[in-house]
């Protein structure tokens, strides 16, 4: 292939002398023929894939990246000179190759070659948004009879390995959005990050073995079904629900479900978004393979089962000083967010949230029966997640985790305590945690049971003072009960003595009217 690109570059040396010899109407009807002629002669096809592109407004092109990455792992090992590239968001150094350098890679039995190239310009410009103006390109050539083949099946099969082994050489991150004030036109500000390292996996998560391979199941058919999604119509989404009492592993279950499939976490908070609008700009912000998550969905806005306001009747009659108190509650409530219900269902499965693919929806909450029906039904809230106090199974893998320990004598204690007492995964862990050097597993597990009697007894005394409340308050209103039918009795008393004295009044009258006529 060099000894034809040098004659192809001897015949363009001695095409730019004919340019400088002879007239420009010669030189343009030659120019016509000329190339011609070496589109026929010249036996190969050049494809071109530069840095930047203008529509991507100075951000590098992603089928660009994508070939540095595949080339760096597939490739450049034949190339003699080599740069180290710090790529965005990726673990390791990326080595691809130098200006002027060619490769040459394989491809159903077809070879390609790759070469390495920039374009310097002659004057530099005075401000450059990327620090310089040369623009490096990538280009491919092979031979024109295997063209479609290249364009087809290559090209694409060198951009999915590229984004492939991005994905796997990345950093995940985590997520936070921005309040809507400080986003720029200029940079992306909606969402903040960093690295996320959270050690939390499904073998350290402390629930029942088979609601726990349950979720497993369910995560791994979710994350393999791209292709039975876009067979039964639906966008390539799941949505949570992790419902339960504080403490019993809801955030370490989103941090295990983000490391079994690799995704990013983007942690919404509701109440920083201005408005429907805003919500949907940062759906369209997130990424794929990623999980979307909002905690604590009953304290995060006025979601639960109230769709609107109701206005009073006759606001426009009342006193000028109260509507105008009004008013100014209502600004006030105006410069808060203004994302509706409406708009947070249009944001989970609405024509927006087919914007991306291969994503999870996870809402959390401690209160679940608070939460508008419409907002968790199957189809938003595909599966519903309890999490539950500790049961014994739930203990033994914290045991394990903490102590090390697969059995030990005081299990079975433990075992019929935790059946008695309510007590959450997060108090029996800091119960079997280990405070210092001297305490043994045993010592751990003593102080396990000594906190489960402590909550065995405050139970006990909470229910004897609940139900001293509830019988004074049952006491309180069948007094006020009887009462009332006292005041009845003495109203209808009073009244029927009232009538008994009119109707003697109305008698006395009669004779008095007959006897003095």
């Amino acid at each position: 292939m060099m000894g034809e690109m040098t004659l192809m570059a001897v015949a363009m040396g001695a095409w730019a002398m004919f340019l400088q010899l002879f007239p420009g109407q010669l030189r343009r009807d030659a120019r016509r023929y000329v190339n011609k002629l070496v589109s026929y002669l010249y036996p190969y096809v050049e494809i071109t894939f530069h840095e930047f592109q203008a529509d991507t407004w100075f951000e590098r092109s992603e089928a660009f990246e994508a070939i540095e990455r595949y080339l760096s792992a597939n490739s450049s090992k034949m190339a003699k000179r080599l740069k180290a590239n710090v790529v965005k968001d990726c673990k390791s150094v990326v080595l691809s190759m130098d200006e002027n350098e060619e490769v040459t890679d394989e491809f159903n039995g077809i070879q390609i070659w790759w070469t390495s190239n920039k374009d310097t310009p002659e004057q530099r410009a005075l401000f450059s948004y990327r620090g310089d103006e040369e623009n490096r390109f990538y280009r491919l050539t092979c031979r024109r009879e295997h063209r479609d083949i290249i364009t087809k099946d290559y090209v694409k099969h060198v951009l999915d390995e590229g984004k492939a082994i991005a994905v796997r050489t990345r950093q995940r991150k985590l997520y936070t959005n921005n309040k809507t004030e400080k986003w720029s036109r200029f940079k992306r500000t909606m969402w903040s990050h960093i690295i996320f390292e959270h050690p939390s996996t499904f073998d350290t998560l402390a629930m029942d073995p088979k609601k726990k391979k349950e979720i497993l199941d369910d995560l791994i058919t979710f994350s393999k079904s791209k292709d039975y999604y876009k067979k039964v119509g639906k966008s390539w989404k799941r949505g949570y629900l992790l419902y339960g009492p504080p403490g019993t592993g809801k955030s370490s279950m989103i941090a295990a479900m983000a490391n079994l499939l690799d995704y990013d976490i983007y942690d919404l908070e509701l109440a920083s978004v201005k408005d429907n609008t805003d919500l949907r700009k940062l759906l369209i912000d997130t990424s794929t393979k990623s999980i979307i998550v909002i905690e604590d969905i009953d304290c995060s806005l006025n979601l639960t089962g109230q769709r609107k306001e109701k206005k009073e009747e006759g606001k426009e009659n009342k006193d000028p000083v109260e509507k105008k108190v009004e008013d100014e509650l209502e600004d006030k409530k105006k410069k808060g967010s203004e994302v509706t219900l409406s708009g947070l269902l249009n944001f989970i499965d609405g024509l927006w949230s087919a914007c991306g693919s291969e994503r999870l929806i996870i809402f959390t909450t401690n209160y679940v029966e608070k939460l508008d029906p419409a907002l968790i039904r199957r189809g938003r809230m595909d599966k519903h997640i309890e999490m539950s106090y500790c049961c014994y199974e739930t203990f033994k893998v914290l045991a394990k985790n903490y102590l090390d320990l697969d059995s030990h004598e005081l299990f079975e204690t433990i075992r019929r305590m935790l059946g008695e007492t309510q007590m959450t995964p997060a108090d029996v862990a800091e119960n079997l945690m280990p405070k210092s050097d001297e305490e043994t597993p045993e010592i751990c597990l003593n102080n396990l049971i000594k906190s489960l009697e402590g909550a065995k007894e405050a139970a006990r005394l909470k229910a004897l003072e609940d139900a001293r409340i509830k019988a004074e308050e049952e006491a309180s209103k069948k007094k006020e009960e009887n009462g009332e039918k006292e005041q009845e009795i003495d109203a209808k008393l009073a009244d029927e003595e009232g009538k008994k004295a009119s109707q003697g009044a109305a008698v006395d009258a009669k004779e008095n009217g007959v006897m003095n006529p």
